[in-house]
């Protein structure tokens, strides 16, 4: 599905609006959040100190609009996304074994970009 620049800011502006709103907690975390009505992640490990997830992302895939709680995160599978959080909208390569975190409340949406299936672990922080 081919997207416009004008559609592009659209929705980063809608984006933006809610972040201006503190919705956060209104929106999804990252397992009930899912693309087109289809969950994108399954859960690992849930425990009383985290919970694990495994996040799938086939060509043409991505996670709808959500929010993670404080969190390690693992490629798997890297691939090329197109991310809108705060910051705008860019395009970026996510290598195979690279790692983040984030010790707050983040919010984005993605879309897998590439030719193939890339695959995450989230550790979430209870």
């Amino acid at each position: 599905m081919k997207i416009n620049n004008f559609t592009l800011k659209l929705h980063l502006l809608a984006f933006l609006l809610v972040l201006s709103c503190e919705q956060a907690p209104q929106l999804p975390d990252p397992l009930n959040a899912g693309w087109e009505g289809q969950p994108v992640c399954e859960v690992l490990e849930d425990n009383s100190n985290i919970r694990v997830l495994k996040c799938t992302f086939p060509p043409n895939i991505g996670h709808e609009k959500h929010y993670h709680k404080p969190h390690f995160g693992y490629t798997l599978s890297g691939g090329t996304f197109r991310i809108i959080d705060t910051t705008g909208i860019r395009e970026i390569d996510v290598p195979t074994g690279y790692s983040f975190s984030n010790d707050g409340i983040s919010l984005h949406e993605v879309l897998n970009l590439g030719s193939t299936t890339a695959e995450f672990l989230i550790v979430e922080y209870k």
